[in-house]
């Protein structure tokens, strides 16, 4: 039997010697690799930390000492350790594990996690919550995956280090979020690995230490202080510690010998601390180990190299059509420039980076700081674009309302992952974008029915001087192969196009529900329904006349979007044409008022009614129940 099967949980751990945990973490790696090629997954991260969570598991009491993990990403070998094994071929699949840390999934996941930098504030809530109830267990924060490059893990650290509660932080350092990390913080951590005066002096004094009679001890506690106080020229311990924090490291994150007997010494001390730990991303997996390409494996890859088995006949994702669209605009436009929260090839702007990299600008895992640094580009004549997913948009909500909306300034957010994103579940939902920003004063907001007309809306965003712009796509093939952006031209602001007129029922289509409920009325038309299908492009301000037209001939309407339908454009119109005219019955349909757990993003549509064969039954259901009704 492995050692991993013998492993049904952390109690299991603890029986095993330093040697056999060594053993333990190859084929813990090797099981991620596998698992991973099936299932697809955030494997980078999990692979670097496998060392590092074996030795947390084995020095502290989990569940009752809570471990805090920031960015599930890194949770995989967590799961593994924590009686998962054997559901990981459940990974990201309908009604399997999740991609991340889930409260409801295990006793040991103590605090979800799927957004970064989130662990240093909840595990001093937990902490002080520990304290109020006068219990004792310890509180381990796992801060990493390029969380030192958000706002919210500086907020928590200044916080916990002054509160003196008894918290440890380990800091996962592995100079990589999904891109390589960006920032002051991030090259002082990285100067700090590479500096060869500290690790000559640390290697001589540990040498010289070593090899001392035992008559000399006490030159060598002399000694010891010594090279501490040298290591704070050379260490961010000197930064921690003003913090508040007792420092320790830097220590080889896969020396899992080294980590147990820190770790056990900091475990038994009192206050914050902070574990600084060096690891690779990717660790074990070549492919992995480049970084950004491989931060996550799509299912049915080579678990040797990570490619893809069998070529893709797909056509280009809208992610990528929309990077190639801005660097061709940026080349015409001089003022346009592009930025992005760690994200550059999640978000196609690597491409941009590469043709304009002095208009390029990385920020972090810093939405915030990315909409207001785009605000102030704007003050000045610029046109920046901020590419940055829909789910984490939502972290700088405040930025896009009080610096960019209220001085009505021109920044287009490109919000990418709209809609149901698939397998990556609850966390990574782009499903509140048509809702908030519908609510902000002066704020366009689009979404398109294809790759071209998402180009058509960009170019209308940059063009717009007004006030801020919008454009939501989503995570998926793009159903056309748009030209080069010369050839595109913008849409007129505010139209929205009639794509099919009929006369029963009229369907206000937004982005991706348009050729799903062209499907339909198909599908209708052979029923002998007479169903209109309008391309709502701009969801605000939305096309005034042609919606007159609309309400003109119909009374029945029935509004067709990927986002929630609690306040979404539905709601929207509801009150729209309720003011027009009270006689014209309007219908929503969109995500329902809950939680969309994991499972491929067409199954995802489809249980949301949100396909043709959806569609069709919606307008069969409102089209008998006027009938009914009159």
């Amino acid at each position: 039997m492995s050692l991993l099967a013998r492993v049904q949980s952390p109690a299991d751990l603890k029986l095993l010697t330093r040697d056999q945990l060594r053993e333990l973490c190859a084929e813990m790696r090797a099981r991620l690799i596998d698992v991973c090629s099936r299932t697809g997954g955030h494997i980078g991260a999990g692979l670097g930390v496998v060392e590092l969570t074996t030795a947390l598991h084995y020095v502290f009491n989990t569940p009752r000492d809570q471990l805090v993990w920031d960015v599930g990403h890194q949770a995989y070998p967590h799961k593994l350790l924590t009686g998962r094994d054997g559901a990981m071929e459940t990974l990201r699949q309908e009604h399997g594990l999740s991609g991340f840390l889930k409260r409801s999934e295990s006793p040991y996941d103590t605090f979800g996690a799927g957004h970064a930098a989130t662990a240093i504030s909840a595990a001093l809530g937990m902490a002080v919550a520990r304290d109020l109830h006068g219990e004792q267990f310890k509180v381990i924060a796992v801060l990493g995956d390029g969380a030192l490059t958000c706002g919210l893990s500086y907020e928590g650290l200044n916080n916990a280090g002054a509160s003196e509660r008894d918290l440890v932080v380990v800091l996962n350092d592995n100079e990589m979020s999904i891109a390589p990390n960006v920032g002051a913080i991030s090259k002082y951590l990285t100067s700090v690995q590479r500096n060869p005066l500290y690790n000559r002096v640390r290697s001589a004094i540990g040498a010289a230490v070593d090899s001392a009679p035992g008559k000399l001890a006490g030159v060598a506690t002399l000694v010891r202080k010594w090279e501490e106080s040298v290591k704070s020229f050379f260490t961010p311990g000197v930064l921690f510690e003003e913090l508040g924090f007792r420092y320790f490291g830097p220590i080889d994150g896969h020396d899992v010998n080294a980590l147990v007997e820190t770790l056990t010494a900091v475990r038994d001390l009192k206050g914050p601390r902070l574990v600084h730990v060096i690891t690779q991303k990717g660790k074990g997996f070549p492919a992995g180990e480049h970084g950004e390409k491989w931060h996550a494996l799509p299912p049915g890859h080579d678990p040797a190299t990570g490619r893809q088995r069998g070529a893709s006949g797909a056509r280009a994702a809208y992610t990528a059509v929309f990077g190639t669209g801005l660097t061709e605009l940026a080349a015409e436009r001089p003022d346009v420039v592009a930025i992005t929260a760690a994200m550059p090839s999640g978000t196609g702007t690597a491409a941009f980076a590469k043709a304009h990299p002095s208009r390029f600008f990385d920020v972090g895992i810093a939405e915030g700081h990315a909409v207001t640094f785009a605000a102030g580009l704007a003050t000045q004549g610029i046109r920046p674009v901020c590419a940055i997913y829909s789910t984490f948009l939502q972290r700088a909500y405040d930025n896009v309302i009080h610096d960019v909306a209220i001085q009505r300034l021109p920044v287009v957010f490109a919000m990418d992952r709209a809609g149901l994103v698939g397998e990556d579940g609850p966390t990574h939902m782009g499903l509140y974008d048509i809702a908030y920003m519908l609510a902000v004063p002066g704020m366009t907001v689009t979404a398109p029915k294809d790759a071209t007309e998402m180009l058509a809306l960009l170019r209308a965003g940059v063009e717009h001087a007004g006030g801020p712009f919008a454009l939501r796509y989503p995570r998926d093939s793009a159903p056309d192969t748009p030209p080069p952006m010369a050839d595109i031209r913008a849409t007129p602001y505010g139209t929205w196009e009639v794509l099919r007129r009929g006369s029963d029922v009229a369907v206000l289509a937004v982005g991706t529900m348009v050729r799903p409920a062209l499907a339909a009325a198909e599908q209708l038309a052979a029923e002998g329904l007479s169903i209109t299908v309008v391309n709502c492009r701009f969801l605000k301000p939305h096309d005034e006349l042609t919606l007159a037209a609309v309400i003109a001939d119909h009374r029945h309407l029935l509004v067709v979007e990927e986002g929630t339908i609690v306040n979404g454009f539905g709601a929207h119109m509801t009150a729209v044409v309720g003011a027009m005219d009270a006689a014209v019955r309007v219908a929503t349909h969109g995500v329902p008022d809950r939680f969309i757990e994991q499972a491929p993003r067409a199954r995802q549509l489809a249980l949301a009614g949100l396909d043709a064969a959806g569609i069709a039954e919606r307008v069969r259901a409102l089209h008998e129940s006027e009938a009914i009704a009159g």
